[in-house]
């Protein structure tokens, strides 16, 4: 029997058939992380390649043997464990060691991904199971932080802003260009805007999840800034510090694990803002994209269920 290409339906009925396949949009994927990539080489030079190029060949590594081991397809040339491991190492801190990284995205594609049956049946988004158990188990090495350039220990922004030093923050051209303490991908909005553009050109992606996303955040953090007696630069402040642009264009539009109605997509988009707000302003941790898509994640299944579309032409049985 021919070998069939492994084809994308990532969304609900009426489906219309199109010419994508897993491998080209895994690697229209890629050349949208480009930008944030090269940024990061520039900001952070090889405390950032080291951690990236580790994370990768850990992934496709692990993906490969586990694939083995469960006697399955080996398919790492479709790309997807080669984007878990570079989404994974742009969630880690500059100088984060080799060995943890290693083992972060060998948590990613193993119980991230295999456990539930490889490409298309995880319920995560595996690169950020990875980060979750990396946080679970060296929270001091996933919050230990350099300076770009100088390469400086110091804090992330909303690190500093959640001791209360708000005089001591960057100016928000700096943290627009990525110019700011963070995980290796996340700190540059410019890269990662033209990334989600990018996406959203190729049609990879759909609008409602990262507007919704960021938009409910913004407005959050507006009405909590006014109520406080900030300035306008605190809801852009949120929006482009942490790893909001990274979450919402890259992760909380995977295609497995986030729902297929457009409705559901708006829902989820809200969902993930509303948390991502709630665990920066009120919890122990500056940041919150990372636990609110996983959240959200598990919901997904059931926001399908109750937005998926009205079936035309089928009466209701009465018997």
């Amino acid at each position: 029997m021919k070998n069939q290409e492994n084809l994308l339906v990532i969304s609900s009925s009426p489906h219309v058939h199109a010419p994508d396949s897993v491998p080209s949009a895994m690697r229209d994927v890629l050349i949208a992380l480009i930008p944030a990539f090269l940024l990061s080489l520039y900001y952070f030079r090889f405390e950032s390649l080291f951690v990236i190029i580790t994370c990768v060949a850990a992934a496709a590594l692990s993906e490969m043997i586990c694939q083995k081991i469960m006697k399955r397809e080996v398919t790492i040339t479709d790309n997807s464990a080669i984007i878990t491991g570079v989404l994974l190492a742009f969630c880690l801190p500059p100088g984060f060691p080799l060995w943890m990284a290693a083992i972060g995205a060998v948590v990613s594609i193993v119980i991230g991904k295999q456990f539930f049956g490889g490409l298309g049946y995880n319920i995560f988004n595996p690169a950020l199971i990875g980060r979750a158990f990396l946080v679970a188990s060296w929270p001091l090495a996933m919050t230990t932080w350099l300076a770009p350039i100088d390469g400086v220990s110091t804090a992330t922004p909303l690190g500093i802003l959640k001791e209360g030093a708000a005089q001591q923050l960057p100016t928000l051209i700096d943290a627009f260009t990525g110019n700011i303490a963070g995980s290796l991908g996340e700190t540059s909005v410019i890269a990662l805007l033209i990334g989600g553009a990018y996406l959203l050109y190729k049609r990879h992606i759909d609008w409602r999840i990262p507007f919704t996303y960021i938009g409910t955040v913004f407005v959050i953090t507006a009405l909590v800034g006014f109520s406080n007696g900030e300035g306008l630069w605190y809801p852009f402040f949120h929006i482009f510090t942490g790893g909001l642009m990274l979450g919402a264009f890259f992760m909380a539009t995977d295609w497995v694990t986030s729902p297929i109605t457009k409705k559901g997509r708006i829902i989820f988009g809200l969902g993930c803002g509303l948390l991502t707000v709630l665990i920066r302003l009120k919890g122990g941790y500056p940041e919150g994209v990372c636990y609110s898509i996983l959240l959200m994640n598990i919901l997904t299944p059931l926001i399908d269920r109750y937005t998926k579309d009205r079936v035309f032409g089928r009466v209701k049985s009465h018997a």
